[in-house]
């Protein structure tokens, strides 16, 4: 194939999940509603937090942080998607390519962040919990989030200059709803060794750099919840990071599921629905995880329902 530069490349084509027109209907009322249950349920959680002077804690400042990433990085592919099916065009801008590359790595990877600040709340809540208000205080929580914000957008902008650097072929079909940095890395007609080895490296650094510190705090909750002599003083304790476990179990579930998927399968289809499952399916349960199983969410959503006057 003959390589085109990137400045001669004016859009991508995304395939999506099929090119079935019998499918198009139900893939767009699907997602329709996949993305309208997101945004309305992550939009719950922030009003509840945000209204309820009782949930004006770290834990509950970092879970509406949280859910505005879950808002934004549902809104950075599903709309595109949503536009182009109805338009029956899966062409998407170069420029366009390039800002989704970016956007999508810097809140995935925000939303990775977020979940080992959470965990290290939940860390010196049941192991410091004398001194939680002092280590967690307002100031500290706003700059836990906006250094995971920059080292986030660092990430992001790193790898999106790098693909401006490569020349693409004329084969410019992306196997996903979505631009997926891999996927368009694989269409370069030159050397990506770089962008490649960039994926690998900063990718085991800032993933990995957020696993270890999640599977720490847990450690440490564990030991200091086994020490503790009564059963319900247990239960309580261990019950308070019920909903943060739920949510990394899914949120890292299903990255693995993505990468044994990708592993063992070249199918563009089976390959487009593995990403659905971390770019969709998270976004959309972790509003619900958090309301059914805390008490003063679902406390402060019964109040927040009760000041609407037509319900």
């Amino acid at each position: 194939m003959e390589p085109v530069n990137q400045t001669a490349v004016s859009k991508f084509f995304l395939l999506g999940l099929t090119d079935d027109p019998k499918l198009q209907p139900v893939i767009f009322i699907l997602f329709l509603f996949l993305y309208l249950i997101t945004i309305l349920g992550n939009l719950l959680i922030i009003l509840a937090v945000s209204t309820d002077s009782h949930l004006h804690t770290p834990m509950y400042f970092f879970l509406s942080n949280l859910s505005f990433t879950d808002i934004c990085i549902s809104t950075t592919t599903i709309p595109k998607m949503l536009v182009n099916n109805q338009a029956q065009n899966h062409s998407i801008s170069y420029t366009g390519c390039i800002s989704q590359i970016c956007f999508v790595l810097l809140f995935g990877a925000l939303e990775n962040c977020l979940l080992a600040v959470m965990a290290y709340d939940r860390y010196v809540a049941i192991c410091h919990p004398l001194m939680y208000m002092v280590i967690l205080n307002q100031r500290q929580c706003v700059r836990l989030v906006l250094l995971s914000v920059f080292i986030t957008t660092v990430n992001a902008l790193l790898h999106s200059l790098l693909v401006l650097r490569l020349s693409f072929c004329t084969e410019l079909e992306v196997t996903n709803f979505f631009c997926e940095l891999i996927q368009v890395i694989k269409l370069s007609c030159n050397d990506s060794f770089v962008n490649n080895l960039l994926v690998y490296l900063v990718t085991s650094l800032f993933a990995g750099v957020p696993v270890l510190g999640i599977i720490f705090s847990y450690t440490q909750i564990v030991s200091s919840i086994l020490r503790i002599p009564s059963v319900g003083g247990r239960h309580k304790s261990f019950s308070t990071c019920g909903s943060h476990l739920s949510v990394v179990s899914l949120f890292y579930g299903t990255i693995f599921g993505v990468y044994m998927s990708s592993a063992v399968s070249d199918s563009s289809v089976k390959n487009a629905v593995a990403s659905m499952m971390y770019i969709v399916i998270p976004q959309l349960l972790n509003p619900f995880i958090y309301s059914l199983r805390n008490g003063e969410i679902q406390g402060a959503l019964t109040h927040l329902f009760s000041r609407i006057p037509f319900l």
